[in-house]
């Protein structure tokens, strides 16, 4: 059966499920007076090709960009201020959402909240210059823009769109792409908080590979949800896909569920236990799950790494920063460090 990112990815969120595709520590640099992005940068005239690929050329950089939350994220820890935002920006009361990163989420416009919600009305009201925001393999089909009102939308600014998985490409590789992107918009990538966000995920990278070779743990990738346990693969994500160049040995589901793109496999709770980890990855993302709620679950309750406390928070929608990443690549370390061997 053919891949479709469409029914994986898109179908599983408009269900409200979780979606197996790493972070609890909170992440540094944002935008900052040495962000490069002042009105020096804004005169000059923007261009920028993407990955679609399609090339958008304005007469002067944006200041009235649009962004998925995510891509939002990452171009303010580069030092780029995104005023305007659709996806998980905040939580019911009011905090920031995982995927929102250090954005100041109060003085945003929230043009959609969750998935499948966008104010067309509101978008076309404020005068964007630009949308931005990423896709997977098909560039037609642009991350949290429904698709009912996908040609409105996409008629009334200039689109760049980033691909975040072509089933190859590494979170890294990613970052990178990200850091021209926020470069083009006059982000300097020399500066002072930029240098230091680079110097910290090299570092977290480095004791990554230092943890798993001292210890050599088996780590599931998992989302939780009220009625399945999802046993995600290493293969389909692309953080997941860079742990495992770095040495995490990362279980592979073996009945992967093939209609919704082999992202995962689908367990019931009575069969949650069929994989035996020394460390959960656990999706940390608001749709998915938590520790605190999975309690009433007797078969999560006898995990071994549960029982361990051997649960690290995982973005199973990375972010595409180097002072983002490095929070949750750190996370990822300090939990195969200390982690006991169970299995």
């Amino acid at each position: 059966m053919a891949f479709d990112a469409k029914l994986g990815r898109r179908g599983l969120l408009a269900g409200g499920g979780a979606l197996g595709l790493t972070g609890v520590l909170a992440a540094c640099g944002q935008g900052g007076d040495d962000s490069g992005s002042g009105d020096a940068a804004e005169a000059r005239p923007w261009e920028f090709t993407d990955d679609q690929p399609a090339t958008v050329k304005l007469d002067q950089t944006p200041a009235k960009i649009v962004a998925f939350t995510g891509m939002a994220a990452a171009l303010y820890d580069f030092g780029i201020e995104v005023p305007a935002v659709f996806g998980p920006t905040t939580n019911e009361d009011g905090s920031p959402t995982t995927q929102a990163g250090n954005l100041p989420v109060a003085d945003l416009e929230v043009f959609g909240n969750v998935y499948g919600e966008f104010d067309v009305e509101a978008y076309a009201a404020y005068g964007p210059e630009v949308l931005m925001t990423h896709f997977y393999y098909d560039p037609a089909t642009l991350w949290y823009v429904p698709e009912e009102s996908h040609d409105e939308i996409t008629g009334l600014a200039e689109v760049t769109a980033l691909n975040v998985d072509d089933g190859a490409n590494t979170q890294d590789q990613i970052i990178a792409r990200h850091a021209e992107l926020a470069e083009s918009l006059g982000a300097d990538l020399d500066s002072e908080s930029n240098t230091a966000n680079k110097e910290r995920y090299d570092a977290a990278v480095e004791a990554l590979k230092a943890a798993v070779a001292a210890n050599p743990v088996k780590v599931l990738a998992c989302s939780a949800a009220a009625e399945t346990f999802y046993a995600s693969n290493p293969a389909t994500g692309n953080d997941l896909r860079f742990f495992v160049e770095l040495g995490v040995d990362i279980i592979v589901p073996d009945a992967l569920d093939e209609a919704t793109g082999n992202y995962y496999e689908l367990l019931s709770w009575e069969n949650a236990d069929k994989y035996a980890a020394d460390v959960l990855l656990l999706d940390n993302r608001v749709q998915a799950l938590q520790p605190d709620a999975l309690t009433e679950f007797p078969t999560w309750n006898a995990l071994p790494a549960v029982q361990e406390g051997q649960i690290v928070g995982w973005e199973a929608e990375p972010m595409y920063a180097y002072g983002l990443a490095a929070a949750s690549i750190e996370a990822l370390a300090t939990a195969i460090q200390n982690a006991k061997k169970l299995v």
